[in-house]
């Protein structure tokens, strides 16, 4: 049974190179969000990961506010660069706003005084869990994604252009889409001797 795991992991890849189509429903990707957040580990099951779903016309809004916002502090030489890039994830299908709410956070700081610097770093732990599950199922699903970090340029915009709650933090945004092209066939592995360490055997 580890082995059918180990393989989605092994299969998930960053996809840069997407189109506006998607081989399931939309209702489907919610479906999927929702069991995954639902179901994802988290610290003293905070359950801290909130998720925004943009599609269409919302999608494409949100990667033309990143452009204003980024052009408005890009240095001179790198605008063409940056805007191929966000005009690229504009061109996907969707994307999903990864947040964790500092409420949670906090209320367990108070409550667990003991461990109050610890949590934000399990909060992390906690998002990374819920992205790489997301990322993983969707791409099971036939869906290309890839992570980005647009964050803290557009972070006001997005409050005041969907009302997400000022409690939520944006940590990325996981773009999805139909694949155009293979993801990067030279990906390199630092070999796992060396990075696990076995006492017992």
């Amino acid at each position: 049974m580890a082995d059918q795991f180990l393989a989605a992991i092994k299969t998930r890849r960053t996809f840069y190179a997407l189109e506006a189509k998607s081989p399931i429903a939309d209702l489907d990707v919610v479906r999927i969000a929702k069991e995954v957040i639902l179901h994802t580990p988290s610290s003293l099951n905070s359950q801290s990961t909130r998720f925004v779903i943009l599609f269409g016309d919302d999608h494409r809004k949100l990667w033309d506010i990143a452009k204003e916002c980024v052009r408005a502090v890009d240095a001179g030489g790198d605008w063409p660069a940056d805007e191929k890039k966000l005009d690229q994830r504009r061109d996907a299908y969707g994307t999903v706003l990864l947040y964790e709410d500092q409420r949670v956070t906090h209320e367990l700081q108070q409550k667990f005084a003991r461990y109050s610097s610890y949590f934000p770093q399990w909060a992390e732990h906690t998002n990374a869990m819920n992205t790489f599950n997301l990322w993983t199922a969707l791409e099971l699903e036939g869906l290309g994604c890839n992570l980005q970090h647009f964050n803290p340029y557009i972070d006001q915009r997005i409050v005041e252009e969907w009302k997400v709650p000022a409690e939520w933090v944006l940590k990325g945004q996981l773009v999805f889409g139909t694949p155009t092209a293979p993801p990067n066939p030279s990906k390199t592995f630092v070999p796992a001797e060396g990075r696990v360490l076995v006492a017992g055997l």
